[in-house]
């Protein structure tokens, strides 16, 4: 760190200053994160379990759902002990790790989502060949891409950051440390910076983004071909995916792809894509998958007669 830099912690402003209001949301986001927890650990736990998920598709949801755990883990439990702190301060090193940690759990879900676009890709137009081409190997091999480029683009925004002189104030109108608050804190020119971030954070997002819906694009336009009994299951799955990848790609373009500056609305958009999608997805692909839905209820059942013994 540069020798001018004299702060030690940061202060966030959180949700809202009015107390009643904090102890309001202290409760909302306790039962919000609870069912984050519960919900994408029973997916995990299913598909672990079940051997008719066997699936490279619920292999990969398997670890999306591992991946929600942590990045909602990132921020929500300090967001929750907060809003029942008086003095909401994080130290500049754990700032720094809450930076690091949010963009690596992010960036792996968006090369996971990547991942299952592809392979919805090969199911839908080599189903001769699927389990040939995605076979373990080529699976895990995916799911290990998907950690080293989350490292690297995590790694890279830290990077940029880092070295940031820091003189005061140390004041975040935010509940979380991310790059475009500290951006605004340093006590330097940051447009050059801030342009970098943009084209790693921002480009990469949209770029995922039109790839994954050009993939679905192709996949829907084929399944336009298939026969009748086929079409539904397709197009539900589709359906399930096309959801959570616009829930995760529009806010994340709309927070890193501008330049650094924060708006009032940030905070909202921040509880949507760090709240709001991590308790979606297990909502989503549960409700609208027929085989997740019986091999939960066969959990359920085993559960309950292991109880009764």
């Amino acid at each position: 760190m540069a020798s001018i830099n004299n702060v030690t912690e940061f202060i966030f402003l959180g949700l809202s200053p009015n107390q009643d209001v904090q102890k309001v949301c202290f409760v909302i986001f306790l039962l919000l994160y609870t069912a984050i927890l519960l919900g994408n650990f029973l997916i995990v736990l299913t598909v672990m379990t079940s051997r008719s998920l066997g699936s490279p598709m619920y292999f990969f949801l398997s670890y999306l759902s591992f991946v929600e755990i942590c990045y909602a883990s990132t921020t929500t439990p300090k967001l929750i002990s907060d809003l029942l702190a008086e003095r909401k301060a994080i130290s500049l090193w754990g700032c720094m790790s809450q930076v690091f940690f949010l963009h690596f759990f992010a960036g792996t879900e968006n090369f996971l989502l990547t991942v299952m676009a592809y392979d919805r890709y090969v199911a839908i137009f080599k189903p001769l060949s699927y389990t040939t081409i995605m076979n373990w190997q080529v699976c895990v091999f995916l799911v290990g891409i998907s950690w080293v480029g989350a490292f690297v683009h995590s790694l890279s925004q830290i990077l940029l950051i880092f070295h940031l002189p820091f003189c005061g104030p140390n004041v975040i109108d935010h509940y979380f440390c991310d790059v475009f608050p500290l951006l605004n804190l340093a006590c330097s020119d940051t447009f050059l910076i801030g342009l970098l971030i943009i084209a790693n954070g921002g480009t990469l997002s949209v770029i995922s983004f039109i790839f994954l819906l050009a993939s679905y694009v192709a996949i829907l336009l084929h399944v336009r071909t298939q026969t009748p009994e086929g079409r539904p299951k397709a197009l539900s799955t589709c359906g399930s995916h096309i959801t959570v990848v616009t829930l995760f790609f529009a806010p994340c373009i709309f927070i890193y792809l501008r330049p650094s500056t924060t708006l009032p609305v940030d905070k909202m958009v921040a509880v949507f894509y760090t709240v709001i999608t991590p308790l979606l997805n297990p909502v989503i692909y549960s409700l609208r998958n027929a085989e997740v839905k019986k091999a939960m209820k066969r959990l359920w059942i085993r559960t309950m007669k292991v109880e009764e013994r």
